[in-house]
């Protein structure tokens, strides 16, 4: 049994992919440092359901501890390496900037050091869409410029990009950044916008709505991420691109890959789904545009589409739908 470790087991997005990893036969190291960033029982629940398999191998530890990765590396030896762990958050990035420099920049430089060590067979990398910065053409493509990023959580993420590559190309550790846009489902993250927004409307309290509603988001339920994430893991990076859309290095076995709907949904539609989802109608309060915030996401997924047959499945107002009977469900609204 070939063995993967994922960081951030824990979370959102860690806990969908590690369930599925084992349902495809892996051994998963899962590392999670349980941050208190939001509701800690969240995360001691997602694990707890992990730990009731045998093959789930649940590690207690901070990414940014120096030396704790190669020791980890070194006992379990990881063939597949899956690095969701982050200080997520574009606001909060704002307030506490130190966080994302220790989580992001040191946590993914010690994960690296142990990939130095105890190469793997391939390693996979989460960025976000959030990279793509003040970039206005749409949809984005994983080959345009992306140089000025709107919030320092994207800048972090774009820095780990470029420091993977350099390891990519200096260690011949094959690499592969996924861009992944608006994620939402069942046991999300409370701080992400229809978790707000399905709070208030089943409390009856009102919501805010930024930049007066004008903005849209190429949302991507959890299940269609993490078939993509791992439809990623055979797509080794190799010596020729598969496509003229492909960025593919040209020094290294490096690329970024967009997963995402390819459908921008407008934020007062994805209010709407919500709306129908809870059976009543949300009192809007309308705000203009935050500080680091951008006003439309829309991925190109040609290239996914390309190394993989991931296209993804699941419709707003269906994921919605699923998320809104998981919160019901779980906080027994």
């Amino acid at each position: 049994m070939k063995t993967a470790l994922v960081t951030g087991s824990a979370g959102f997005i860690g806990y969908f992919l590690s369930t599925r990893l084992m349902e495809l036969g892996w051994r998963v190291v899962g590392l999670d440092a349980f941050s208190d960033y939001y509701d800690v029982r969240l995360k001691e629940r997602r694990q707890g359901m992990l730990s009731q398999s045998g093959q789930f191998a649940p590690v207690r530890a901070r990414l940014e501890e120096p030396g704790r990765l190669i020791a980890l590396f070194e006992d379990y030896r990881p063939e597949l390496v899956i690095h969701l762990a982050a200080q997520a958050g574009v606001r909060y990035s704002i307030d506490n900037p130190r966080s994302y420099v220790e989580s992001n920049l040191v946590g993914t430089f010690e994960l690296l050091e142990a990939a130095r060590a105890f190469p793997p067979e391939h390693m996979l990398l989460a960025s976000t869409s959030s990279a793509y910065g003040a970039n206005t053409e749409m949809p984005y493509r994983e080959v345009q410029k992306a140089d000025h990023q709107m919030s320092f959580y994207a800048a972090t993420k774009k820095a780990t990009e470029n420091m993977a590559h350099s390891y990519a190309h200096l260690y011949g550790l094959p690499t592969t950044m996924f861009r992944f846009f608006t994620v939402y489902g069942p046991w999300g993250r409370p701080d992400m916008a229809h978790f707000k927004f399905t709070r208030a409307i089943l409390n009856g309290e009102p919501i805010d709505v930024y930049n007066h509603g004008k903005m849209s988001r190429d949302f991507t339920y959890i299940d269609d991420l993490v078939d993509g994430i791992c439809a990623l893991i055979a797509a080794v990076p190799g010596d020729a691109p598969v496509s003229e859309r492909d960025s593919l290095s040209p020094v290294a076995p490096f690329r970024v890959v967009n997963i995402g709907a390819s459908t921008p949904t407008p934020l007062m539609e994805f209010i709407e789904a919500i709306e129908a989802a809870c059976g009543r109608e949300a009192e809007k309060v309308m705000h203009p545009m935050q500080p680091g915030d951008v006003p439309a996401t829309w991925a190109d997924t040609g290239l996914i589409e390309d190394l993989t047959e991931f296209r993804a499945q699941v419709p707003v107002r269906e994921g919605v739908q699923r998320f809104v009977d998981w919160y019901r469900d779980y906080y027994g609204v």
